[in-house]
């Protein structure tokens, strides 16, 4: 978390947290639409079937380090800004999700006890 002196916390920009989560295949799928990449040719050309590429461009298969590496081999997008996104969106699902949020809570009231 970010502090300014005389700033709310909540008010930081970086501190916020998105509304919705965003997948990697999001950006992906932009950058292939600006450099006008077929989706079919490309998923062909790094290795992956449509269907698993369909769904990392949807948000619903997530980009793994090996499609990572393979997407930064093909487009230049270094593979480390993927998997940050992936795991940022991975978080931002967990910290949505109330079972895990209780659970969590539990946790913390039992760690307290020690």
């Amino acid at each position: 978390m970010i502090t300014v002196n005389g700033i709310e916390p909540s008010m930081i920009a970086n501190n916020l947290t998105p509304f919705c989560p965003t997948h990697p295949g999001s950006l992906i799928k932009e950058e292939l639409e600006y450099r006008n990449i077929s989706f079919s040719q490309f998923s062909e050309k790094i290795g992956l079937s449509r269907s698993t590429f369909g769904k990392i461009l949807n948000g619903r298969h997530p980009v793994t380090t090996d499609i990572a590496l393979l997407i930064e081999a093909a487009l230049n997008i270094p593979a480390h800004i993927l998997i940050g996104l992936q795991t940022d969106y991975n978080l931002q699902v967990a910290k949505n999700d109330k079972k895990l949020s209780e659970r969590i809570a539990d946790v913390r009231r039992m760690a307290s006890m020690f």
